[in-house]
């Protein structure tokens, strides 16, 4: 079997809203678990995934990028390393090297890194060597946006993928096999088929790249549903049957915007409750 190596590439931080990260949740619970400063606003990751398997580098997510007017940076806070090409740098890769790119929905936090402006001035593809792969019924979605996900679906990110030719549209039926070890999920609750890559590890278990179905540890609980999400009555129902399945085959969970923690896996109680499990780095797996 050949062996597939995997890398936290940290695209930044950025703050959003507590409020409507946590929904109906009040702020004397959610406020325990992600402190907001003065403004309400907590910090959240924007955290990629590289995948080392056969003859492809395939990243998983591009962080907002750097491309944003300093009007759009000021409602999110970006600090840090907003620069996917120079994150991956910092973990000894080029931008040249990436084969392909997963991007599991387009709102701007997830795909804001896959495309930039050339020295004319022009939005080009951040990965000149890349095929970037979505599925055809979110990008419908997001070409034509409900008011309330239009201000996340900022065309400028992804429609020059499609003018390049470069865009990839996979049939969002059940379940879809990417590719060997490589299989995708879609979710409908936070937005229209969201997708959650899935990978097998060489010690046979699975990573899955957890995107927004469950942002962070401090969403663990069931009611602990997004504001943002479009449908939170699927997200509670997609989320308890991936649950079962994640705690059945003993499934790693890689968290895109957990401030702190990388990977995790979930618990269940006597009395039926979901909780955190075991937190780990991802070079402890």
């Amino acid at each position: 079997m050949k062996q597939m190596k995997f890398h936290v590439i940290e695209a930044g931080k950025f703050k959003l809203d507590g409020g409507a990260m946590f929904g109906v949740v009040p702020k004397m619970l959610w406020n325990k678990l992600n402190p907001a400063d003065d403004n309400n606003m907590c910090t959240w990751s924007l955290r990629c995934l590289l995948v080392e398997y056969e003859d492809r580098k395939i990243l998983v997510d591009t962080g907002m990028g750097s491309k944003q007017d300093e009007k759009f940076r000021s409602h999110f806070f970006p600090h840090g390393e907003t620069n996917i090409v120079r994150a991956l740098k910092l973990k000894g890769f080029k931008f040249e090297d990436i084969t392909d790119v997963i991007i599991t929905h387009l709102h701007f936090d997830h795909v804001g890194g896959a495309v930039k402006y050339d020295e004319s001035g022009n939005l080009v593809p951040t990965f000149p060597n890349a095929r970037y792969w979505t599925n055809k019924k979110h990008y419908d979605w997001a070409m034509n946006p409900n008011m309330r996900e239009k201000a996340s679906f900022l065309k400028e990110n992804f429609v020059p993928l499609m003018d390049a030719g470069v865009l990839e549209l996979i049939d969002a039926k059940d379940r879809f096999n990417w590719m060997d070890r490589i299989e995708f999920g879609f979710y409908y609750g936070h937005t229209e088929a969201m997708t959650v890559p899935e990978f097998i590890m060489d010690n046979g278990q699975k990573l899955i790249y957890m995107a927004d179905l469950m942002p962070s540890t401090a969403h663990v609980r069931l009611p602990y549903v997004m504001s943002y999400d479009i449908r939170p009555l699927n997200t509670l129902t997609e989320r308890k049957s991936f649950y079962e399945r994640a705690i059945d085959e003993n499934s790693y969970l890689f968290l895109e915007h957990d401030p702190i923690n990388e990977i995790f896996t979930l618990s269940k109680d006597a009395k039926g409750r979901y909780g955190v499990g075991e937190i780990l780095k991802l070079s402890d797996i």
